[in-house]
């Protein structure tokens, strides 16, 4: 009943979508624009980088909130499986950053709520978030990449700190269930990153810039985009007047 709980608490956290309030706000839906997502880094392309910082900080909260929230109703009832608990919740948290109900189950892929996730779940855990993604980005400024290898790494991370008893005296059969638990986020992970898998292995994936670049760039292929509708149209034209 717990576990229901704390998914529940998680998903209902979630639900705020940062990106698009902001949007919103600032007068566009932004799953028109960019990349049609709803998260962190589309924010950023399309609105800037106050945006994409706002909507990061937004989507980490959220995910905190509802970790903090299940240790304050569950820590001393269940110290043993606290671990557990806060893992499922943050689940939920990404389960309703991903899928919100009231927008038909379209949001972002999960991964500023997951940095909240590793914020808030272990401090050994943030070293590695922060060592892992921020080395990619830098190095190379793709935030799938970066995101991608953030999860592998957090799954191992888990595991192994899970063998060495760093979540305390838990069961082998719930240590397994957390490892299955973290299996199944960094599967959906990659899911909802399909398609920048395919554009990394091509070479074509966009590369992200803490600079108003990233606006540039999305201008430029809106611009491009909407030129082409027109040249089709007017094609189009030209075959029916004949």
């Amino acid at each position: 009943m717990e576990r229901i709980v704390c998914i529940l608490i998680g998903y209902v956290c979630g639900l705020f979508q940062t990106a698009y309030f902001y949007g919103k706000a600032k007068g566009i839906d932004i799953r028109q624009y960019g990349s049609g997502n709803s998260g962190t880094t589309n924010a950023l392309r399309v609105l800037g980088t106050k945006a994409g910082l706002i909507v990061l900080l937004g989507d980490c909260l959220k995910t905190i909130l509802a970790v903090v929230v299940t240790r304050l109703l569950f820590g001393e009832a269940h110290p043993d499986i606290i671990y557990l608990l806060c893992l499922y919740a943050g689940a939920g948290a990404i389960l309703g950053h991903n899928f919100p109900f009231y927008m038909n189950f379209r949001g972002g892929k999960g991964i500023a709520a997951t940095a909240g996730l590793i914020l808030s779940f272990h401090p050994y855990f943030i070293v590695m978030g922060v060592v892992v993604f921020f080395g990619i980005f830098f190095t190379t400024h793709y935030v799938s990449l970066g995101s991608l290898l953030v999860y592998a790494c957090f799954l191992a991370e888990m595991i192994l700190c899970g063998e060495k008893g760093v979540f305390g005296a838990m069961t082998g059969g719930e240590r397994i269930e957390m490892y299955v638990l973290a299996a199944l986020l960094t599967l959906m992970a990659y899911w909802k990153h399909r398609e920048n898998i395919v554009r990394l292995l091509r070479g074509e994936e966009r590369k992200t810039y803490l600079t108003k670049k990233n606006k540039l760039d999305v201008e430029k292929k809106d611009a491009g985009e909407k030129s082409a509708q027109k040249k089709n149209a007017q094609e189009k034209s030209v075959k029916d007047a004949r």
